[in-house]
Parts: structure tokens; C-alpha cells; sequence
């Protein structure tokens, strides 16, 4: 068979024509954009109204620990939605799957824009909110392995990164979205935003759904599920066979995941946001230009997690990811100095370096979780590795570098706390082995599950 040939199959074959790729690429690019829309929308509303919306009397700075504790909070329940997804995705398929979390969050999102606050309903509005965050991490949970693997199984084997990492472009769409939708409602001024302004964020939400249900509903089953169910191979117990087989191999993703994350929720958890804009605090910038910087990050974001996912079907996801975690270390350097400065110009330059190694440490995801993990458990494998090392990196980053600033009175407490995290990854990465270009399909699952990891044995 010639190379084109085998170029345009997939891992199980089977030809698939362009069109239905891209329409594969298109699915999964929408779909994650309105999920991780959904998300962040709730990160800024955290960082600039739910303290003095939900939490006023806990008092200002114990108010603002608590709004960002609801953004870390719904990361506790991203294992039970991965567990679920993982489950069900690798018996009954991944399109099921997704279009449920597409669903759930939501649903969630816009409840949150009809939600009482604190002066209305007392501590029932708290109570309810963080309610609503369980909703949006349970759905996160399992959203994210569903689409990466929609998009890594129909890719070419010499092309999976760069069509895996179309929903990780999906992410930074997502914040770019979120990001600029706030910063319009912003614009009229801090009365109109606080009073119901902010509302209208999280009531868009519904459209967006409508949106992306209708987009994914016509994209077809993967087809290396397809190939499984049709032997009748799909596990019975998924996730009892991923920790049985692949418990080192999951601690490793997941560290891997976990810095990309915890540098990642400085801008998308909302604590630059709340750093820069503090009424209290240093520097007292204005909302709605500080969320437009937020939002021009968000596009370089964009980009530079195409260029990794393109990259890395260049020269490996290892060497990619290395690239990107010595980038990180750069970037975090340079954040707080250029922020501090109370420039609107250098704390977006800021934050468009520390995307850099982010794109680069998030465009390869995709295609390096899908390779680790064989097709039965692939969808628990990729699922419950990203949703740990979410707890682990991202889940309270913004709380927690709150508290160290609160407590050390400077943001190098925070850059050392970030670093201290990359460095882990980085380790991580050097212990997993780069199988680009490995076949896929079940024919494959032997093969594939042998030595993932180096100095183990087959």
C-alpha cells in the first residue's frame, strides 16, 4: 500500500474521507469551546462578583478565599465524571458520552445566571452555587477524554497531534469566549455589572448548547469503538482494569497534566484577574481592560497550542513537552514583574509568554494520553489521568497563590509554588516513553500496553 494510502486510514483501517474528518475536527473544536466557555465563565464571575455577590460576610479577604475555593471545589468531583465517563464511554461508546456533558454543563451554567444571591435567599445562595460548580466539574470530568479521543482515533497515525489537539484549541476558544463576553458586560461600568449585568454570561450559555448539540449529534461513533463493540470486546470493568494494570502509568499523566494546570488557572482560575483589579490591593486596575488582555492571551494561547500539536508530530511529544516546560519556567519568571508594573500592555505581554508554554505543553496532550492507554481502557486511562492531575495542578492554584501572597506579602511565593509544580511534570515527562505513530486499534492492545513507561517491564 502506498504512503498516501495508508495516510488516509484509520487506526482501524477503515477509510474515512475528508469530509467526515473535518466535520470530526469541527464537532469536537465547538463542542469543547462551549464546554470550557461554560467553565471559565464561572472562574471570572469567581474572581470579580461572587465574593461580594455569595460570600460578603465571611469579609473581603476571606470572601474572595472562598469564591476561588467554589472554582477548586468542582475539581474534587472531575474524577467522579471522568470514573463515569471512562465507564460508560468504553462500553457504550465516546459520542454518547459527550453529548450528556455537553448537557449537564449547561444546564448548570445557566442556572447560575438565575441563582439568588446572598442579600436575597441568605446561605441557601452559596450553598446552591457551589451545587452548580459539583455539576460543571463532574461534566468537565468526563467531557475532555471523549473529545480527544473522537478526534485522535479518526486521525491519521502521522497527524494524530495535530487533529488531537483540535479540542485543546477548543480550551483557550473557550477563554478567549468567556474572557470577552465578561470584559462587554464590564464595560458599562461596576453598578451595571454587579446589579445583573454579570447575569448575562452564564444565560448565553443556553444558546451556546443548542449550538453544540446540534453539531455533535451528527458526527459518527469512533471508529475504534466501533470496531471493539463489533467484536464484542468491550471491558466490562474499565476502570477495575486500568488501576489493576496502569496505576504507575496514570500518576505519571496525571503530574504531566498537573503543571500545564496549575500555571494555566492563573489567567483561566481568574487570580491574575482578581490580583489586578483588587480595589484593596496593588495595583487597582480597571475590570473591563484587564479581562481585554485576558482575552488577547487567550488568542496566543490558541495558537501556540496549535503549533504544539502540529510540532509534535514533527519532532515527538517528548521533546515538545520539554520545550514547553522549560518555556513554562521562563514564563512564570516573567509574569510578575511585568504585571506588577500596573501596565495594561505588560501584563498582557505577561501573560502571552506564559502561553507559549502552555500551548506547547497542552496541544501534544491529546495524542501523547492516547497513545499511553489501549483501546478497551482508553477512555478511563485518559479521563481519570486529566481529572487527578486537574485536582493536583489546578483545582486551588488560585486559592492557594491568594493565600501565599495574604501570607507572604509577595508573588514570589506564588512563582515558586508554579515552578515547584513544572518541574514535576517536567520529571514526569522524562519518565514516560514517546510511542508516536503506534497503532491504535484493538489489534494493537497487546503491543500498546507493553512498556509505557521507562525501567518497566513488559
Amino acid at each position: 500500500m502506498s504512503t498516501s494510502a495508508e495516510s488516509s486510514l484509520t487506526p482501524t483501517g477503515t477509510i474515512a474521507t475528508e469530509t467526515d474528518r473535518r466535520r470530526v475536527v469541527f464537532a469536537t473544536v465547538v463542542g469543547t469551546t462551549v464546554e470550557w466557555y461554560d467553565f471559565f465563565i464561572y472562574a471570572q464571575g469567581a474572581a470579580l462578583v461572587f465574593a461580594a455577590l455569595f460570600f460578603e460576610p465571611a469579609g473581603a479577604g476571606m470572601a474572595q478565599i472562598l469564591s476561588f475555593f467554589t472554582v477548586g471545589i468542582s475539581f474534587l468531583f472531575r474524577p467522579l465524571g471522568a470514573f463515569l465517563a471512562g465507564h460508560f464511554g468504553d462500553k457504550y461508546g465516546r459520542r454518547v458520552v459527550l453529548m450528556w456533558t455537553l448537557i449537564l454543563m449547561g444546564a448548570a451554567t445557566t442556572l447560575v445566571g438565575l441563582l439568588p444571591t446572598y442579600a436575597t435567599i441568605g446561605a441557601a445562595a452559596p450553598v446552591l452555587l457551589i451545587l452548580l460548580r459539583v455539576l460543571q466539574g463532574v461534566s468537565a470530568g468526563g467531557e475532555w477524554g471523549g473529545a480527544v479521543l473522537m478526534a485522535v482515533e479518526h486521525a491519521p497515525k502521522t497527524k494524530r497531534g495535530l487533529y488531537g489537539c483540535s479540542p485543546q484549541i477548543g480550551v483557550p476558544l473557550g477563554m478567549l469566549l468567556a474572557s470577552g463576553v465578561m470584559a462587554l458586560v464590564a464595560l458599562p461600568g461596576q453598578e451595571f455589572f454587579l446589579s445583573w449585568g454579570w447575569r448575562i454570561p452564564f444565560l448565553f450559555s443556553f444558546v451556546l448548547i443548542l449550538i453544540g448539540f446540534y453539531i455533535r449529534r451528527r458526527v459518527e461513533e469512533s471508529p475504534v469503538f466501533t470496531e471493539i463493540a463489533e467484536r464484542a470486546e468491550a471491558t466490562k470493568n474499565p476502570v477495575g482494569k486500568l488501576f489493576r494494570r496502569y496505576t504507575p502509568l496514570v500518576i505519571l499523566a496525571a503530574l504531566i497534566f498537573a503543571g500545564n494546570n496549575a500555571v494555566g488557572y492563573m489567567s483561566t482560575g481568574g487570580y491574575i484577574q482578581r490580583y489586578a483589579t483588587d480595589p484593596e490591593g496593588p495595583l487597582g486596575m480597571e475590570p473591563a481592560p484587564v479581562l481585554l488582555a485576558v482575552t488577547g492571551s487567550a488568542a496566543t494561547w490558541l495558537i501556540f497550542t496549535w503549533v504544539g500539536g502540529w510540532l509534535c508530530d514533527k519532532i515527538g511529544r517528548r521533546t515538545t513537552y520539554i520545550i514547553g516546560w522549560v518555556s513554562l519556567l521562563i514564563g512564570i519568571a516573567a509574569l510578575f514583574p511585568l504585571v506588577n508594573t500596573g501596565s495594561i500592555g505588560m501584563l498582557f505581554l505577561g501573560l502571552a509568554l506564559l502561553t507559549l508554554g502552555l500551548g506547547l505543553t497542552y496541544g501534544p496532550q491529546a495524542a501523547l494520553y492516547s497513545e499511553l492507554f489501549p483501546a478497551s481502557v482508553r477512555f478511563s486511562g485518559v479521563s481519570i489521568s486529566y481529572a487527578i492531575g486537574a485536582i493536583v495542578g489546578g483545582a486551588f492554584a488560585p486559592m492557594i497563590a491568594t493565600a501565599l501572597v495574604q501570607a507572604t506579602g509577595t508573588t514570589v511565593s506564588v512563582q515558586i509554588y508554579l515552578s515547584t509544580i513544572v518541574v514535576l511534570a517536567l520529571i514526569s515527562t522524562l519518565l514516560v516513553k514517546d510511542r508516536m505513530g503506534i497503532p491504535l486499534g484493538p489489534d494493537n492492545e497487546e503491543e500498546q500496553a507493553r512498556m509505557p513507561i521507562y525501567g518497566a517491564k513488559g
